[in-house]
């Protein structure tokens, strides 16, 4: 049985929550959340949010017992771009890319539904 959640327009680059996010691929479900919880960045509080999320989802709607899930899924993909601009010297203006996340975790108990 398996459940997800997503995280839509996540205010962090996604090539910095990757790295977090790689820390805890493939895991069960408790040792991921006590990962997330000892790892200080900002993507690690946004990605244990979208954990608990899929947990839930997984326990409430598939009647799923939350010692059996595992993480089977996870990826961070790119979300819109903010462009914002900042003045540079020499009467030049910079481009500042405020870049967002679509976060995306699946959880399974690894069982066939009947």
């Amino acid at each position: 049985m398996e459940a997800y959640a997503i995280h839509k327009g996540a205010m962090t680059s996604p090539r910095k929550a990757r790295m977090t996010l790689d820390l805890v691929r493939g895991k069960d479900v408790a040792t991921a959340e006590g990962i997330l919880l000892n790892t200080n960045t900002k993507a690690s509080r946004l990605i244990l949010k979208v954990l608990k999320s899929a947990v839930a989802n997984a326990v409430n709607n598939n009647g799923a017992k939350e010692s059996d899930l595992v993480i089977s899924e996870c990826y961070i993909n790119p979300g819109p771009i903010y462009k914002r601009i900042k003045f540079a010297s020499r009467g030049n203006v910079d481009r500042r890319d405020k870049r967002t996340s679509h976060i995306t975790i699946k959880v399974s108990d690894n069982k066939e539904e009947a």
